[in-house]
């Protein structure tokens, strides 16, 4: 009765060579640049801790490395097929907070604090475009449909 643990996973029966290839570009550049942000906050350099402190948080390391390893999680649960799903969600969460900061602290709108949902179109773009059973989920209907 229970749903199928593979139901989940990429399944590229129906989708197109040129879809699976842009689906799997938009995740490799979303996984590319969450893994860079995840490394410099662990390191962290001073460019994050100023930022961080311009943004209203404190220039502590330790919350710094800790976003660090939220975002590399998050990111390697979207980069795995089988978990991509709950990684596409948590990487939604960690976006909207970002958003949220931005727009705490005034940013400019299309540089910054757009940036979240830029990448969070991607990320679920890249998926939609690779992954069959969220296709199946989340149907885009036609107007002759």
């Amino acid at each position: 009765m229970g749903v199928r643990a593979t139901s989940y996973v990429a399944d590229s029966t129906s989708i197109s060579r040129p879809q699976r290839i842009a689906g799997l570009t938009l995740t490799g550049l979303v996984v590319a640049f969450l893994t860079f942000d995840g490394i410099i906050k662990l390191i962290p350099i001073s460019a994050v801790t100023e930022t961080m402190t311009a943004l209203g948080y404190s220039g502590d390391p330790m919350l710094a490395r800790g976003l660090g390893v939220l975002t590399l999680v998050c990111a390697l649960l979207y980069a795995i097929p089988r978990t991509s799903i709950v990684g596409a969600i948590l990487l939604t969460g960690l976006m909207g907070g970002a958003m949220a900061t931005h727009l705490r602290v005034g940013s400019p709108i299309f540089s910054h604090l757009l940036f979240g949902l830029y990448l969070g179109l991607m990320v679920w773009g890249g998926l939609y475009l690779r992954c069959e059973a969220l296709r199946r989920l989340i149907p885009f209907k036609t107007a002759s449909d």
